[in-house]
């Protein structure tokens, strides 16, 4: 029925999107979600360029990074992606995921993002480690890295100022000035606490 994989996927997702009604969050995760998965390469790939085409616009688009777990992401790659997709992407960040591999368990600070990619983005999804516990300073660095992306952006959006304003009480700096070692820093002092709360709670 259809010439291509890709116009067969966009075709099935667009028709799913209108029949919820154009929801404000839709996702699509390509075949091809990582640079290192692109036939014969990010900007020539005719999967990628004709779901960019087909795709409506309304849909989020799904993207890792240069590969599937990502130690670098740049703004001149969103930029490149944003450009064949036709729509600024969601990153899924993998970057602690470990349901590939038990033994690999990711403590460390959220780092490796360049500054200013927000501006480059739709969304950005965090990948955790499957041990619960194990995703505090993960988390608590996303944040940190977040707040310091608000405080850089020169015209950030609506959604982005309400942001701002929640946080603006909160410890930590807001100007664009993301240190991996401050924010492992403050995470590592916030969930000593979280800790010691628990410890001393009822029954522990």
């Amino acid at each position: 029925v259809f010439p291509s994989l890709a116009q067969a996927q966009a075709s099935v997702a667009n028709e799913v999107y209108r029949e919820l009604g154009q929801p404000s969050v839709f996702l699509f995760c390509p075949t091809e979600y990582c640079s290192s998965l692109c036939s014969p390469s990010l900007s020539q790939s005719c999967y990628l360029l004709t779901i960019g085409q087909e795709l409506l616009p309304g849909i989020g688009v799904i993207w890792t990074g240069p590969k599937v777990v990502s130690r670098e992401l740049s703004a001149a790659l969103l930029e490149e992606v944003e450009g064949v997709l036709r729509r600024r992407p969601v990153i899924w960040d993998n970057l602690y995921a470990n349901d590939y591999d038990c033994r690999r368990v990711f403590l460390g600070p959220y780092t490796g993002r360049a500054p200013g990619l927000v501006p480059r983005l739709h969304g950005l999804l965090l990948n955790p480690n499957c041990e619960l516990q194990a995703n505090f300073i993960p988390i608590h660095t996303l944040g940190s890295w977040f707040r310091s992306e608000l405080g850089s952006c020169a015209h950030p959006d609506h959604a982005g100022m309400e942001t701002a304003a929640a946080l603006g009480d909160s410890q930590g700096p807001l100007e664009g000035s993301y240190s991996p070692q401050e924010a492992l820093e403050l995470a590592l002092r916030d969930w000593v606490a979280e800790i010691n709360r628990q410890a001393s709670g009822p029954g522990r």
